[in-house]
């Protein structure tokens, strides 16, 4: 804690018979009209001021942040604890335990590697949906996940139990961000120094980009890298800009028949379009007090899909009626409701309380929300529902390959890819992704099947998954209720799923499953086939497993766009199921209503779902629960008693994790043989003295993408196809096709990832014409296709470095971190865009990755690169002297000697990501500074 205290600002806080030590905000000037989350930075600066990082003057810059202004002051933010997930979470302990290795080879103690913020770590990433629609779905799940991963769980024992504050989830319990909302999350943090007790805020960082779903408790929090994360729990702030703050206005309430679904993609919409990448968004208004716990952290989850850095509710009555129901001991309740109003974190502390001051302002009236889905490719793309049909006729000419005998495929009906090569538009989820295509005429592709003894024919837009999943609305009971609710509603009436629509129920919580046994959902819920697959993220992930064989066998021999529905917020391409072209976002209740239609060229205010007992047609509208019965439900099921039994032991697991052999001592014995578990070799040859960094010679461009290019096109966390480089590594290691897992359950081997680094199914490199996945054309032989990691090696040992350009929005989607540790091992020295996502830009700084930007207005066509150049970067060494340079000087020799020359933007943002990059990355400035 500080030892400066310039401003006075430290003092007591009486809460019933405990005293805390508290710092006080009205001790800065300017602080009582700053945004919520501004004054959270606030006190985490006045709290750790130390006269040489954070200094007085730091905290005079955010007393008196001026709201207009472009971010331009650089501050220190210490998160209180850091969350993980499995998938990005295990190459963080993997890396720890590298680092002990390390410290000790440089002659410092290796214990000395050890969090020093409370660390967490959920497994949710790793269930995959093998079995489905039957009642022992679950438990033979939870099998198979322990078969599969049980070399990493090993693992993640072994740190539990070798690195002091860090603790596991154990498989099985929920998924990380409801785990967080309804447990781990403190609101307000207290902690025991020299024999006081201080409170403070909570904060934290994660491993994942949904981590701002803890901003509707009032939690400041966002997703970084795994990078950034190992860093944080070694007790590295984060280094950011004072950025620019939204205030998004709320009014009105949602009208009966929209859900808080249908509020989160209208947000997502919005804001968007407006731009708020790198910005903090803040709800406030009298719309504000309506909205429902649940609700709040909905919204605050999509926070990636709109692209802002958080997006968070201040505290209030809500927040406490939730801690209390979920289970916090009331001292701790009372502590919150205290140290909000001490510090005018309240929201409407009283009549004369001060409009906070904001750089911008949107507002919605929450009654003008319709119901809605998203898709085909993108969370922000909505669709009102009432325009869904129209809207999938529209798209799926561009995901139908022509071919003989199409009934109704109109002549003028576009190939696959509309999109001509070299153009960005459309490329990797580019910019209009429900505009083309002529008119509603469809075409058509009728395959006849047999499923299970049972004649039928499949077509395009059939819905081949529909999974309720995800955190984003599995931890809200008025959706999950809704979807329930509506499930009883069918089956009373006598409707069925359509036998080719592979089902799945996985709540975020095992407190789901309670509610829902209390108010008697799970028999009509399965008997739509919507049986409990497991606790976590599965289909949002890429985990929805095969979908039905002989839906599959159609797909593939007959080219077929089918699609996925599903309750989450990511639909990118290639990202769900290898199988499915289309993928759309949905409520519960509506990914319900889309496995009865079994497809997506469906009206459900024209069109019937099918008959009732008496032979009556039957339509969406009478079926649909009505909020006041739903409501009504979840006060019946709903208790505090459910959440304090499901975590009551919440670290100890079932008798399977406490089963597994865990290794002792404090460095790690790896094992040679391991393909999950590898030591990488971030760290070798690493010297106490930093080498002096170099401009960049010779270099060849890697992959020329286009707009909106994801990390999962970067860096899948899918499927390992047999024939890519990764799973010929593993057929190799003697490892048979059943067992190849996915990308991001083997994000523990480093070899496993440079080979599936840019290896999506759905990346498109404009260097090739027409080829979708990992490949690319290799320069060292002649420009002959290859596989991107096959040319990467030809070029590493001809000692040629390479480049990536891209388009917009470069690495949006999941903080991945292995989509830039995967890009550095590959050889990549620069990455030239025309704009990054906020975390995987900071993610390749922390890997030694020069992060350019093209000139404003500029792209690479624009400029005429067509990737076959050879490119020169100067004025990097200018960093060697302690200088950022705005721009640096980018000359593209093109073959026949011309040049193309441009002052790239040098997007390292801070002093501290100079830092970083002079190191060679994050986590050798981390080793040297801890060794030192």
């Amino acid at each position: 804690m500080t030892s400066t205290d310039s401003f006075k600002a430290h003092g007591e806080l009486q809460v019933g018979d405990k005293a805390y030590d508290i710092y006080r905000l009205v001790a800065v000037e300017g602080s009582e009209t700053l945004p919520y989350s501004l004054k959270v930075l606030l006190e985490n600066l006045l709290r750790t001021e130390d006269g040489a990082n954070i200094t007085a003057d730091h905290i005079r810059a955010l007393g008196g942040w001026d709201e207009n202004a472009q971010p331009d002051t650089e501050i220190q933010f210490t998160p209180a604890r850091v969350i993980m997930q499995d998938f990005t979470g295990v190459p963080c302990v993997v890396d720890l335990a590298t680092m002990r290795e390390a410290v000790a080879d440089l002659g410092g103690n290796p214990e000395k590697i050890n969090p020093l913020a409370p660390a967490e770590l959920v497994i949710d990433h790793s269930v995959i949906i093998d079995v489905f629609g039957r009642s022992d779905a679950f438990e033979r799940n939870v099998e198979i996940e322990y078969e599969r991963n049980h070399e990493r769980y090993k693992f993640l024992r072994w740190g539990q139990t070798a690195f002091d504050d860090f603790k596991v989830v154990p498989p099985g319990t929920g998924i990380v961000h409801q785990v967080n909302i309804e447990h781990l999350a403190r609101t307000v943090m207290t902690r025991e120094l020299d024999g006081r007790t201080v409170a403070y805020p909570d904060t934290c960082v994660g491993t994942d980009s949904h981590t701002t779903m803890v901003n509707g408790l009032g939690v400041l929090g966002w997703g970084v890298g795994g990078i950034e994360a190992e860093a944080a729990m070694l007790g590295q702030p984060v280094s950011m800009l004072i950025p620019r703050v939204v205030g998004f206005k709320l009014s009105g309430s949602v009208p009966q028949g929209a859900t808080a679904t249908d509020v989160v993609l209208t947000i997502t919409e919005m804001l968007r379009k407006h731009g708020v990448v790198g910005k903090f968004v803040e709800f406030y208004g009298e719309g504000v007090g309506a909205v429902p716990l649940a609700n709040r952290a909905t919204i605050g989850n999509m926070s990636p899909e709109f692209g802002s850095t958080c997006a968070i509710f201040p505290i209030d009555d809500v927040t406490l009626e939730y801690l209390r129901l979920t289970g916090r001991s009331e001292e701790s309740v009372a502590l919150v409701e205290a140290y909000a109003k001490e510090q005018g974190m309240w929201l409407h502390a009283g009549p004369d309380q001060p409009e906070a001051r904001y750089s911008e302002r949107l507002e919605l009236d929450l009654s003008t929300v319709v119901p809605s889905i998203a898709g085909p490719k993108r969370p922000q793309d909505r669709i009102s529902l009432t325009a869904a049909k129209e809207s999938f006729r529209k798209v799926l000419p561009t995901y139908v390959s022509h071919q003989e005998g199409d009934e109704g495929l109109a002549s003028s009906f576009p190939a696959s890819d509309p999109t001509p090569q070299g153009s960005p538009e459309g490329q990797n989820g580019g910019d209009k992704p429900a505009e083309q295509g002529s008119g509603l005429d469809r075409p058509t592709r009728r395959v006849p099947i047999t499923i299970d003894g049972q004649a039928t024919e499949v077509d395009h837009g059939i819905v081949a998954i529909a999974s309720i999943t995800s955190c984003t609305n599995t931890s809200n009971p008025s959706v999950m209720m809704a979807a329930a609710m509506l499930a009883k509603n069918a089956v009373d009436k006598g409707l069925t799923v359509a036998p080719w629509v592979k089902t799945s129920m996985a709540p975020g919580s095992k407190v789901v499953t309670g509610y829902y046994e209390k108010a008697g959902m799970w028999p009509y819920l399965e008997k739509l086939g919507f049986h409990l697959v497991g606790y976590g993220c599965t289909t949002c992930i890429g985990n929805s497993g095969p979908i039905i064989d002989e839906v599959s066998q159609a797909v593939n021999e007959h080219d077929l766009a089918v699609v996925s529905v599903l309750s989450g917020n990511r639909n990118f391409e290639g990202r769900i199921n290898p199988d499915v072209k289309m993928n759309y976002l949905a409520s519960p209740p509506l990914v319900i209503a889309y496995a009865l239609a079994g497809t997506m060229d469906f009206d459900f205010d024209t069109d019937s779902l099918g008959t009732d007992h008496d032979g009556n047609d039957v339509f969406l509208k009478d079926i649909w629960p009505s909020p006041t019965d739903v409501e009504s439900t979840i006060a019946g099921a709903i208790s505090k008693k459910l959440f304090t039994d499901d975590y009551a032991d919440v670290f100890a697991g079932d008798e399977r994790w406490q089963s597994l052999p865990t290794p002792e001592g404090n460095t790690f014995d790896w094992d040679p043989e391991s393909t999950y578990v590898r030591k990488p070799p971030y760290f070798d040859g690493m010297q106490m003295e930093t080498t002096p960094v170099t401009d960049i010679e010779g270099a060849r461009v890697l992959a020329k993408l286009g707009d909106s290019v994801t990390t999962d096109h970067i860096s899948p966390a899918g499927a390992i196809k047999t024939e890519s480089p990764a799973g010929r590594y593993l057929a190799d290691h003697g490892v048979e096709r059943k067992d190849f897992n996915s990308y991001g359950s083997r994000r523990g081997n480093h070899e496993i990832m440079i080979r599936g680094t840019f290896a999506n199914i759905r990346l498109r490199n404009l260097l090739l014409d027409g080829v979708e996945g990992g490949f690319t054309r290799d320069f060292t032989r002649g420009g002959e296709q290859s596989t991107i990691f096959d040319a990467s090696a030809n070029y590493q040992a001809a000692g040629t470095p390479l480049v990536i350009l891209a388009g917009k929005e470069y690495g949006s989607g999941s903080s991945r971190d292995w989509a830039a540790k995967g890009t550095a091992l590959l050889g990549v020295r620069a990455v030239i865009t025309e704009s990054y996502e906020r975390i995987h830009r900071s993610n390749l700084i922390g890997m030694g990755v020069l992060p350019l930007q093209f000139p404003e207005g500029q792209n690479a066509d624009s400029l005429g690169l067509d990737g076959t150049e050879t490119f020169a970067v100067s004025g990097v060494t200018e960093l060697n002297e302690g200088r950022t340079p705005r721009t640096v000087r980018v000359v593209a020799s093109k073959e026949g000697g011309e040049d193309v020359s441009f002052d790239a933007v040098l997007r390292i943002d801070t002093p501290g990501e100079a830092d970083y990059y002079r190191n060679g990355g994050i986590l050798q400035y981390v080793l040297r500074s801890l060794v030192k």
